[in-house]
């Protein structure tokens, strides 16, 4: 079986990393292409150096940074290597501009697509994730779904052929690699701690950051817990960038450079609430039973809500005292999605 699997911002190197691992010791021939989406070193390259991943096989260099162009762009790119390594399958993560590029490339191109955490909604089409999602699933071969109401959001659009309900990867990538780290020496790395309760802040949403306005009642909004709460901001380079364009300032927010993905869980790992507009680190958060307050108006990862561990920014308070989410599944995502690969291939 070969499989050319395709990332390019930082929660999609930490999904690859799992499969990755796991796809080298089932002999299947996996190139893994990089396109360029994220670029800063402390975004990209430190993730594979820190996870022991593989290095992509290719490389991309991206010259437009607009959404526009940056999909034209990757999906040009792809398209080459897919003539080229004449795949079984395409396979794509979450919902960035290089997901809906390589997914159309392979569709183009007749080969089959599969998308991993398909079917999530969030409902809001003035979020490019959202279009992404949605054009990424409809032209997939198989759809590899977190939870059950992802299925329910397919069956709606009517996609049933080739869903699979599959568990979540991010699961996976949890457990494998919070075990390699000792979570107390790697926060002390990141932050001096003191006696209040630690919160971990994530800002990077275009919805959050192009608006001056809207960022500013974000800064705000975070800024108010550092009376109770010792913030600690890995802060990524485009949303550090606004904040100084925008002139905007904080008082009780410890702003860092980004950390790689083991610190983040470690920070999590020691933290009592999250203050994300990741998508990622909302479901992180409940891995490591750690509250977390949404930074958005949505979340396509409802459950979090109704079992008590998530709530957004706009809400009064939780739903209820938090309970586990069984629809997560047990960690063993990527084994299945390997066995529904060979499945279909033989079919």
């Amino acid at each position: 079986m070969k499989i050319v699997s395709v990332v390019g911002a930082r929660p999609q190197f930490v999904k690859a990393a799992v499969l990755r691992e796991f796809f080298l010791e089932h002999g299947v021939d996996e190139i893994l292409v990089h396109t360029g989406q994220h670029y800063d070193h402390n975004m990209s390259d430190v993730f594979f150096e820190q996870m022991n991943i593989a290095a992509p096989d290719y490389r991309c260099v991206l010259e437009n940074r607009s959404h526009g162009g940056m999909t034209g762009e990757i999906l040009h790119k792809i398209e080459d290597i897919l003539i080229k390594e004449k795949p079984d399958y395409c396979l794509v993560y979450g919902d960035t501009n290089s997901t809906l590029a390589a997914a159309l490339a392979a569709a183009k191109l007749l080969i089959p697509v599969c998308h991993v955490e398909a079917g999530l909604r969030s409902f809001n089409k003035n979020m490019p994730e959202e279009i992404n999602r949605i054009l990424t699933d409809h032209v997939s071969k198989l759809l590899f779904c977190s939870t059950p109401e992802s299925l329910k959001n397919l069956k709606h659009e009517g996609i049933t052929n080739g869903v699979h309900h599959v568990g979540d990867i991010m699961y996976d990538a949890v457990l494998r690699f919070s075990k390699t780290v000792e979570s107390q020496d790697l926060v002390s790395q990141v932050i001096k701690r003191d006696e209040r309760p630690l919160a971990v802040m994530t800002v990077h949403r275009q919805e959050n950051v192009q608006d001056k306005q809207r960022l500013s009642e974000v800064l705000d909004f975070c800024d108010a817990f550092g009376k109770d709460f010792q913030i600690v901001f890995p802060c990524h380079p485009n949303t550090r960038n606004k904040i100084k364009e925008f002139g905007l300032s904080y008082s009780n927010i410890n702003v860092v450079d980004p950390v790689p993905y083991q610190s983040i869980q470690a920070l999590l790992n020691q933290a009592s609430l999250a203050l994300t507009d990741s998508g990622g680190l909302q479901k992180e958060a409940y891995f490591h039973q750690t509250r977390c307050i949404t930074l958005r108006d949505e979340t396509e990862w409802v459950e979090t809500i109704e079992n008590g561990w998530n709530r957004l920014w706009t809400s009064s308070g939780y739903a209820c005292e938090p309970r586990s989410i069984e629809d997560y599944g047990d960690g063993d995502t990527r084994s299945k999605i390997l066995k529904l690969l060979e499945r279909t291939l033989e079919q």
